[in-house]
């Protein structure tokens, strides 16, 4: 992979495999602003230092550590010095881990930075090398490893709610066949066979958000695939089941902390 030498932002896409995106970065100064990921963020700062504010704190992601971000926490990132930084992050659907768990509430890394050497193991065979797609059953054997550190890194949270896992399930898969229309918390009912507030609750504490941000996420996704193919932001917006050009936009922002245009600018394919 060629990376370039001038101090300037950029981002580079690893090859894409199934639930799980990785990319590697670096950035002069300011990052991102403010945003939210519906999925896990865990990387390593390869150079320099990560700093972000997450959950009221100011964190600082330094070589030999491991950043692991909840599924829906708002979080920044910039330089932590004027050298900059350079890191490798990838992004895991929480259904990925649910797969391997069996349906237990998501793992959650209190502290967001962390020095544990169970996940630095982990992690380092999922972002060894972003320049090929790695082995199916190697990222398989490496995803397993990586939820069962999640596991022991995040502790045993006491969950005394009973929840239903195949409801949850249900409606996510309702949710992936509906991206180009509304959808209301009632048909997720109905498709899940669990009455809406208690399929609400259930969701976000397997999924680790909303139903609702679940499908903008998706929107999303839909998103940035037109816009990597050379579509127009509008044509991408209307295909992906947003009402206008400004709604996408707006929601893009919240979502990844950069503009659709400025976040395209940086991908170097």
């Amino acid at each position: 992979m060629a990376k370039p030498t001038r101090a300037h932002d950029w981002v580079y896409r690893a090859p894409s495999s199934g639930g799980v995106e990785r990319i590697e970065a670096f950035f002069a100064g300011h990052g991102f602003a403010p945003h939210r990921h519906d999925t896990y963020a865990i990387g390593r700062t390869l150079k320099g230092v990560q700093s972000f504010q997450y959950r009221g704190d100011w964190l600082h992601g330094l070589p030999g550590t491991t950043m692991v971000l909840h599924p829906d926490e708002l979080h920044d990132g910039e330089a932590g010095t004027e050298a900059g930084f350079h890191y490798r992050m990838m992004y895991i659907e929480p259904a990925l881990i649910q797969q391997i768990l069996g349906g237990q509430p998501l793992p959650f890394i209190q502290q967001g930075v962390s020095s544990d050497p169970r996940l630095a193991a982990a992690t380092e065979a999922l972002l060894r090398s972003l320049d090929d797609a790695p082995d199916p059953l190697q990222e398989q054997d490496a995803l397993y490893d990586l939820a069962q550190a999640l596991s022991l890194a995040g502790g045993t949270r006491a969950n005394e709610q009973r929840f239903d896992y195949l409801a949850a399930q249900r409606a996510r898969e309702f949710i992936h066949s509906t991206l180009e229309r509304t959808v209301t918390l009632e048909e997720l009912a109905e498709h899940s066979g669990r009455d809406r507030w208690s399929l609400s609750r259930d969701f976000r504490l397997l999924f680790g958000t909303s139903p609702y941000r679940y499908l903008t996420m998706r929107r999303l996704d839909l998103v940035r695939a037109s816009l990597l193919q050379g579509l127009p932001l509008i044509d991408a917006a209307m295909n992906a089941g947003f009402t206008d050009q400004s709604h996408m936009t707006r929601q893009f922002g919240k979502a990844y902390g950069l503009s659709p245009a400025r976040w395209l600018r940086m991908q170097r394919r």
